[in-house]
């Protein structure tokens, strides 16, 4: 960053300008971003692999029935055996369900002001009549609803006025609403905490955080102010992409977003703030002083805000559609927010003058305490024997690796998804317990009409599917016939996986047939053939894009391999010891299948952040002091803000675990320890030991390699050398 840039953004008239145009942006966009739910698109084949066989599938069945019809599947459970009132009430029940095709949602649950009252309600086809398990032990009413593309939004409460209807006057049956429906519903009021409970957690840990680390009860309230308007102003301009340039959101990617955008941007505040104290120490006028703090720290901050912006974009390459669209989202925001953190976050603090750090406040010429603080002493006790602690350090974190193992990231069941046991999981229960398949055993094939006998021929004897349950009753469409295919296995079995490779040799090696091989079990193994491609594609595209980042900011090539391989190591460190705690501890034994991906790019992206806060900072050092001297200054430096940085990021990414959903705890909970490890361990310990024991050499081939005079390193009296280089620096 440019000191003519650094100094205007700070200047005596222009800091105004600055401050009136976040405020009236903010005023603009936030108004937009208000509405972003409203342009969520949370349709099942935007969560899909774009290419795979199973997504043309459910193409192709859209012909037979709506692609956004969801069965709400009502059941009836009473163990002592079923009665007549009971199938008269299921059928009363039925007729109920019936009458709302073609009425607003509003007038189905009497209450005009719910979510989206003026949609109306579209039953695809007709309801069937109840049907009674063998065992005589339950009924249950499958409802086809057309949910339209504002299912997300219309199911919570037209999920609860179903199941009231089923509740009432049932004489001790047991009812739940289970069934894609009454899955989509308790999604959406797991995802509803988005707009509450996410975001005001999130700000409660990031504002307590910032209390304890500027132990002042003003500073605190600006970095806040700066990061909720960049969220706000984020949300708004990716509310008019998603309008009017196409943009997919889905309730997955907002609720990241906002955790994303708070604990980033306050973490670029966090760097800045505290290089700007440190500054007002060797400067009588702030705007001076904020012009060299952001001209000292701003490349840091850009850098490390650019691996974030460019390892969200590597997900574009992705072939899951709820991946590819995460990127770019994600994205905007990061950039939003570094906006407003060098350019909004210093004309606030020159506005406000040294006042704001009361009840301490920086005076030119006074003692920098990080000279002799907590850090300072960690990097002279490695200093003593650096390569026994880089290579101990690495073994453990190796060892802790060694849980990977454990991890199963084959995909959540329905069951599966929700922290805690939702009424719609309830409801799969008891149609596990008393009917003998579903639709979640069927395979759905679509093929050409004039082949339907040799495509059923094919199939019947392939193993793994019951040949006495394949059906084609339902009418061809244009030439096309719907063929449903019951499997014997799990649809999230490894079994099923392979029944689904065996059906679709069989029926493509039929000629003219064009047959396509759909359903629960098709869309699982796609959605697993699709992780393993995107873990093979974007995570070393991200590794490339960060090494590249890291040699143009530190302008040498052994420190960028040898921090990324730190980076790398954490990772896996994270990811294994998280794989343990959600076996014993959390009692999850599965994963989604793209939380390996999805924690590789925040831990890479945001973990490099803090080695660049700390190399930036260790070079600058160096270029005057020597590259070893050099380290234990950039540690003594940076280690405080750094562990505030890495402690308001984790304490932001677990606030996801408020979120009631298997994939936002295990994505949260990753994140969350991975960045304490990286800024505890890896970033203090590791990338110190190593900077000690390679010297000079980490920086080769730039100039600062070719001084020799580090050979003669020693350890000197920590208090009086750091003084000294700081009142030089």
């Amino acid at each position: 960053m440019t000191r003519r840039f650094a100094g205007a953004v700070c200047g005596r008239r222009i800091k105004w300008v600055v401050l009136a145009f976040w405020i009236v942006a903010t005023m603009v966009l936030g108004s937009f971003g208000a509405k972003l739910a409203d342009v969520e698109d949370n349709e099942t084949v935007n969560w899909l692999p774009g290419s795979a066989e199973s997504t043309q599938a459910l193409e192709e069945i859209s012909q037979f029935r709506s692609d956004t019809t969801l069965d709400a599947v009502m059941v009836y459970e009473r163990d002592s055996g079923i009665t007549e009132a009971d199938m008269a009430k299921a059928r009363a029940d039925a007729a109920a369900f019936a009458e709302m095709d073609g009425k607003t949602v509003g007038e189905v649950v009497g209450d005009d002001s719910v979510a989206e009252a003026d949609t109306v309600v579209n039953i695809d086809g007709e309801v069937p009549p109840p049907e009674s398990s063998e065992d005589g032990e339950a009924i249950q009413v499958v409802v086809p609803i057309d949910a339209g593309k504002d299912g997300w939004l219309i199911m919570p409460d037209l999920a609860d006025h179903m199941r009231d209807i089923a509740a009432t006057d049932s004489n001790g049956m047991t009812t739940h609403m289970a069934g894609y429906a009454g899955l989509a519903a308790d999604q959406a009021d797991a995802f509803a905490s988005i707009d509450g409970v996410l975001l005001l957690a999130a700000l409660g840990v990031v504002i307590l955080i910032l209390l304890i680390t500027y132990r002042s009860p003003i500073l605190w309230l600006f970095p806040v102010i700066c990061v909720v308007f960049a969220l706000f102003s984020a949300q708004g301009l990716i509310y008019l992409l998603a309008k009017y340039a196409d943009l997919t959101v889905n309730a997955q990617t907002r609720s990241i977003l906002s955790v994303l955008v708070l604990g980033a941007g306050t973490d670029y505040a966090l760097l800045l703030v505290a290089r700007y104290r440190e500054e007002l120490r060797r400067h009588h006028d702030r705007h001076e002083a904020m012009a060299e703090a952001l001209h000292r720290a701003g490349p840091a901050i850009i850098a490390s805000s650019s691996t974030v912006i460019i390892g969200m974009l590597c997900l574009i390459v992705a072939e899951m559609n709820s991946t590819q669209s995460m990127g770019p989202v994600l994205a905007i925001g990061v950039g939003v927010v570094l906006l407003a953190m060098i350019s909004l976050l210093p004309a606030l603090l020159v506005i406000m003058g040294r006042w704001i750090f009361w009840p301490v406040k920086p005076v030119e010429g006074s003692h920098e305490p990080t000279s002799t603080g907590f850090w300072a002493k960690t990097g002279w006790a490695i200093s003593h024997r650096p390569r026994t602690v880089w290579v101990g350090t690495s073994i453990a974190l190796a060892v802790m690796a060694l849980g990977t193992m454990t991890l199963d990231a084959k995909g959540l069941s329905s069951s599966e998804q929700f922290v805690g046991t939702p009424d719609s999981v309830k409801g799969e229960r008891v149609i596990e317990d008393h009917f003998p398949s579903s639709a979640d055993n069927n395979l759905q094939i679509v093929a050409n009409e004039a082949a339907t006998d040799q495509v059923v021929a094919a199939v019947q004897d392939v193993e793994g599917v019951d040949p006495n349950g394949i059906s084609t009753d339902i009418p061809p469409v244009d030439g096309t016939q719907l063929i449903l295919v019951p499997i014997e296995d799990s649809a999230f079995s490894e079994q099923a996986f392979a029944t689904v490779e065996r059906v679709r040799d069989a029926v493509h090696a039929v000629p003219d047939s064009d047959a396509l091989v759909g359903g629960n079990a098709a869309v699982n193994w796609d959605v697993q053939e699709a992780a393993r491609h995107d873990n093979n594609i974007v995570i070393p595209l991200v590794l490339v894009m960060v090494f590249l980042i890291l040699l143009i900011l530190l302008r040498a090539v052994v420190a960028p391999l040898l921090l990324i391989g730190t980076v790398v190591l954490s990772f896996g460190a994270a990811l294994g010891f998280s794989a343990l705690v959600f076996q014993y501890i959390f009692d999850i034994n599965g994963a989604d299948s793209g939380l390996p991906l999805f924690a590789f790019v925040f831990l890479v992206a945001l973990g490099i952040d803090y080695n660049i806060f700390l190399m930036t900072r260790v070079r600058e050092e160096a270029l005057r002091e020597g590259s070893r001297r050099g380290a234990l200054i950039g540690l003594a430096a940076t280690g405080g803000v750094i562990t505030s940085a890495g402690l308001v990021l984790a304490g932001t990414f677990g606030t996801l675990a408020t979120v009631p959903l298997t994939f936002t705890l295990q994505i949260g909970f990753v994140v969350a320890f991975g960045v304490l490890l990286d800024t505890i361990i890896v970033r203090s310990i590791l990338v110190t030991g190593l900077n000690l024991d390679f010297g000079r050499h980490m920086w080769w081939p730039s100039r600062i390699c070719k001084r020799d005079h580090d050979d003669q390193f020693e350890e000197p009296d920590e208090r009086q050398e750091l003084e000294t280089v700081h009142a030089t620096s």
